[in-house]
């Protein structure tokens, strides 16, 4: 498990070192503390943004007056039966852009990290995760298909990235016009990006739809669990085809040849209207029998928390452990659920960081967690 954390210029810290004695941390203090921002820096162990989706320059402490954040560092010391890992991230100069990533002292790529930690994470913005925005459910989603596989994030930048240009050229045009003067994309470009975007549009969509099936299995196996369960599903055409039994070639081609036939539509809307990017998660809470968005905040809560729990399951026989992220974990539940919530984390034998702001509200954790009070950039443990 993870043992010691120490952060240097990040976010409120200067510097701060937290020895971690137990596999349950409790993270207590007032808003505004800096509690979610050790939890942000422990989900910076892994490749992305973190639970922020915040950039590197972000990142770093400001003094007042200060326009651009200081150069900062994320270590972490992980301890298990064959020793020490030391693990590192962070920016060597003020605004750099991109972030670098150390293990034992050797610089590596960020993907490596996945071969130490998979941190899990949920805060209160996906208390409403299906009532809001599509595409904040799809990005919910696709970190649950990362942490399982790797390879799923490049198959979506490569897809992102390939989306970008061709809206670019259909918005923008190349050389040329058409016949109501207005600038024509060149068509051999547009058709060698819809080729990618059908190969990477593909792999992505196989991979989510492999990975609804692990997770809903496991969701069905937590049926003696106290918490809703969610039938889930997957809208978008690729993605049916991925679950109906559709090779990658198949799909490659469905996906091709749908950008190319909505080309004229998306130039005029100035936005692409078809394709994996368009996708949702669909959740109905199984007992109630109605679509989770029409739950109320702590129903929506406590269905998402499920759906992480069966994730920590489907990653147990992962190489790395996965490692548990909840920012205000208390929000929205009532004692019975917080109290079975903690049981499942001790039960599952997870190492887990909690926040909130009054410790009384993780009573029940008292002898079995660590509590450590954050305040003032500073941790005084219990």
């Amino acid at each position: 498990m993870i043992t010691t954390l120490t952060l240097t210029d990040f976010r409120s810290y200067a510097s701060a070192t937290l020895p971690i004695q137990a596999g349950t941390v409790v993270l207590h203090g007032p808003n505004g503390a800096g509690k979610t921002n050790l939890l942000e820096a422990l989900s910076l162990f892994t490749p992305g943004k973190g639970l922020r989706g915040a950039t590197a320059p972000e990142m770093g402490r400001r003094e007042p007056g200060e326009a651009t954040g200081r150069a900062w560092a994320v270590a972490a010391v992980l301890t298990d039966a064959e020793g020490e890992t030391k693990l590192g991230t962070g920016v060597q100069s003020a605004g750099a852009a991109r972030r670098i990533v150390r293990i034992d002292g050797e610089t590596a790529p960020p993907g490596r990290l996945l071969d130490h930690l998979r941190p899990v994470w949920a805060t209160p913005e996906q208390d409403r995760l299906f009532s809001d925005a599509r595409a904040e459910r799809l990005r919910f989603f696709d970190r649950l298909v990362f942490a399982a596989d790797p390879s799923h994030a490049a198959a979506v930048s490569a897809y992102e990235k390939a989306l970008r240009e061709r809206l670019r050229l259909l918005t923008d045009g190349a050389e040329g016009q058409n016949s109501s003067g207005r600038l024509a994309a060149d068509p051999l470009w547009l058709d060698a990006l819809e080729i990618r975007l059908g190969e990477a549009g593909a792999r992505a969509a196989l991979a989510r739809a492999g990975a609804l099936a692990t997770l809903q299995t496991a969701i069905d196996a937590r049926a003696d669990r106290p918490f809703p369960q969610a039938d889930l599903g997957l809208t978008g055409e690729a993605e049916g085809l991925a679950a109906t039994g559709s090779d990658a070639d198949a799909i490659a081609a469905h996906i091709r040849d749908g950008m190319a036939r909505a080309r004229p539509r998306d130039a005029a809307a100035g936005r692409s209207l078809f394709g994996p990017h368009r996708s949702d998660l669909t959740a109905l809470h199984r007992e109630k029998n109605r679509p989770a968005a029409e739950g109320s905040s702590g129903e929506q809560k406590a269905l998402v928390l499920n759906l992480i729990l069966a994730q920590i399951t489907r990653l147990a026989d992962q190489s790395a452990p996965p490692v548990l992220l909840l920012d205000e974990a208390p929000a929205h539940l009532d004692t019975a659920r917080r109290a079975a919530l903690f049981d499942e984390i001790e039960a599952l034998g997870l190492q887990a960081f909690m926040t909130g702001t009054e410790a009384e509200l993780f009573a029940p954790l008292r002898g079995r967690a660590q509590f450590v009070r954050v305040a003032d950039g500073r941790f005084d443990v219990a």
